[in-house]
């Protein structure tokens, strides 16, 4: 087909184009049906979202911030606990926090020890998962072990209480980490070794998936703590930032400091009576035997210094009580 036009078509156009034809102009309410199609157009484009009512969210960004900021200070104060309890280095992370269906959840866990607690005056039930790798692990340590982790899917009835010796110190970081929202006191109310004995929601019901990992040593495995969405109802309107660091002061009524002190006066430490020192050669050191007499810088009259933990805090003399030797403190170390 030629793209050239004959002088005839430029003719014709030439003559339309000057015609007196006019357009008739819309009437007024084809502009208004005109303009009410282009506003339903638009709003349709900016007034609606994406909402999946299978997974509705029932926890907005920022109760989902605060409660990621209790539960990374949770990881911190149980590995800090592990550790001293184990021996062994312990680092709990958060990985992950997201609000999910029941189902969900339990669908992701593979093997693991399922712990069912309640977290009063919170009334309901919530789960503390960790993959057995861990658990052993955490028992080879317990008793005397390097570490190991048993290719095994069951507790035996001694491990059991070992298991939940475990549990409580994790509990006991929890309750401090969730001070400044709400003073729980988390209690074990059954362990369980299959997901499907877990019912403590109905399947689509909305539920918090903590998700942790766990190092001890060279052992890596995973730790989750569920939480569902009507057991935290109750103190929503705490989890917010702001009311979270205002809340936060409360750590020093003295309800917290009797609680601090109540941790705190349990602890154990090395006390040590420090008889006096004496500088001795390498030669005359090799040389010692049974019954040799070694002449130290402290004088019977003078104070003895008691160390705690290492540190010099007290002066004293010794003493005779009966047939045992005793301690008498005369005044704190200078």
């Amino acid at each position: 087909m030629s793209e050239i036009l004959s002088q005839g078509e430029i003719d014709a156009l030439l003559t339309s184009l000057n015609s007196d034809e006019q357009v008739p102009e819309p009437s007024s309410a084809d502009v208004a049906r005109k303009s009410k199609s282009a506003l339903g157009r638009q709003s349709s484009a900016l007034d609606y979202e994406v909402y999946d009512f299978r997974r509705p969210d029932k926890f907005s960004k920022e109760q989902l911030r605060t409660l990621q900021m209790l539960h990374e200070t949770f990881g911190r104060l149980a590995g800090t606990n592990l550790s001293a309890y184990l021996r062994n280095s312990v680092h709990i992370d958060l990985i992950s926090l997201e609000q999910v269906p029941y189902e969900e959840y339990l669908r992701s866990i593979n093997q693991s020890v399922f712990t069912i607690t309640s977290l009063p005056p919170l009334t309901g039930q919530s789960v503390l998962e960790i993959e057995f790798s861990l658990v052993f692990t955490m028992l080879d340590k317990m008793l005397g072990g390097p570490g190991r982790a048993i290719d095994r899917t069951v507790l035996t009835e001694i491990e059991v209480p070992l298991v939940r010796q475990i549990i409580e110190r994790l509990f006991a970081s929890l309750k401090v980490a969730w001070e400044g929202v709400v003073v729980v006191n988390p209690s074990v109310e059954g362990i369980e070794t299959s997901a499907q004995f877990v019912q403590i929601a109905p399947p689509s019901d909305i539920v918090v998936s903590i998700l942790f990992e766990v190092r001890i040593g060279d052992v890596r495995g995973a730790m989750s703590l569920c939480i569902p969405y009507m057991v935290l109802k109750p103190i929503t309107a705490k989890l917010s930032s702001q009311k979270w660091f205002v809340t936060g002061v409360r750590r020093h009524s003295p309800q917290s400091r009797s609680l601090l002190v109540s941790h705190v006066e349990n602890t154990s430490v090395d006390c040590t009576i420090q008889l006096g020192t004496v500088d001795v050669s390498v030669r005359d050191f090799v040389r010692l035997k049974r019954d040799d007499v070694i002449i130290l810088d402290q004088k019977k009259d003078r104070d003895l210094t008691m160390n705690v933990s290492g540190n010099p805090k007290f002066r004293g003399l010794p003493a005779l009580d009966g047939k045992n030797v005793v301690f008498t403190i005369t005044g704190a170390h200078s």
